[in-house]
């Protein structure tokens, strides 16, 4: 994948979501107390949230609060500024005020960046020098799952740490990503632990080698993937469809395609409910 000249970006880490990612009701209280906040609290996608081919609909929210908000593209701070603390307290004290009740909590962080390279209302890892990828569509995935289930995620919508993002909404990728061969492959490189989870790390799934085709032999996938995406498609046999298609690109005997399937047959036997995309 590193020929596609993509990147893949760890999902926010709060460092305390009890705090930072809230509900539709905290979320609308809020934003009533004042519409100004709106422009803090985004739509945030956890790893359980995260199915082969969808998402859950959005049911949670994060309070987005980069280091020094707000002023986090003041390139001169470097620690802890008291300034961006009372702006902060100025501009949305409805939003401080809250983070306010966790303080004692938040503080209790890191404690060796909390209170010393970022603020105690700030989140503890915001994507620093991508956070504005999240503005566009992108391929998300959860952590830790019996078989790696990739989604689109439309724009705006965060994801929570450990889940990770492709900035792209390429659906032949997506294609790939979600076919059994990508499974397959991408499991080889770690250790699938107890029970059949994976988990699923940038450092694997940017080794995955994604075929360059013609835009024609990308379509048919890009076609097959559309009518995936739509309600009450029948996602069995469009994945069959897929996952051959995927294969005949990588020139296997029969024998090794045989033994593609059944591997994926053994995990598929594993009864897991909803033990799957814990994270």
């Amino acid at each position: 994948m590193k020929d596609w000249d993509i990147s893949i970006y760890r999902g926010i880490l709060t460092g305390y979501n009890e705090a930072f990612i809230i509900d539709e009701e905290t979320k609308n209280r809020l934003i009533k107390a004042s519409p100004k906040n709106a422009e803090i609290i985004r739509p945030i996608l956890r790893g359980k949230d995260i199915h082969r081919y969808r998402c859950d609909e959005v049911d949670q929210w994060i309070i987005f609060i980069p280091w020094h908000f707000p002023l986090h593209e003041d390139e001169t701070i470097k620690g802890v500024s008291f300034e961006a603390e009372k702006m902060f307290r100025e501009h949305y004290p409805e939003v401080y005020n809250y983070l306010l009740s966790h303080k004692t909590l938040l503080e209790g962080r890191n404690k060796a960046e909390t209170g010393i390279r970022y603020e105690w209302y700030a989140l503890q890892r915001y994507g620093a020098n991508y956070w504005k990828e999240f503005e566009k569509v992108k391929i998300v995935w959860g952590n830790l799952s019996l078989r790696g289930s990739y989604s689109l995620a439309m724009e705006g919508v965060f994801v929570n740490a450990p889940s990770t993002f492709i900035p792209s909404g390429n659906l032949y990728l997506l294609a790939i990503l979600n076919s059994i061969i990508a499974d397959f492959y991408i499991k080889q490189l770690g250790v699938t632990r107890n029970g059949g989870y994976f988990e699923y790390k940038p450092m694997f799934i940017e080794q995955l080698p994604v075929p360059t085709l013609s835009e024609e032999k990308e379509n048919e996938f890009v076609e097959l993937v559309k009518q995936r995406l739509k309600p009450n498609s029948n996602g069995e046999i469009i994945d069959n469809e897929i996952d051959k298609k995927a294969i005949g690109l990588f020139g296997l005997t029969n024998e090794e395609e045989e033994f593609i399937y059944n591997s994926a047959a053994s995990i598929n036997d594993i009864s897991f409910g909803d033990r799957a995309n814990k994270l």
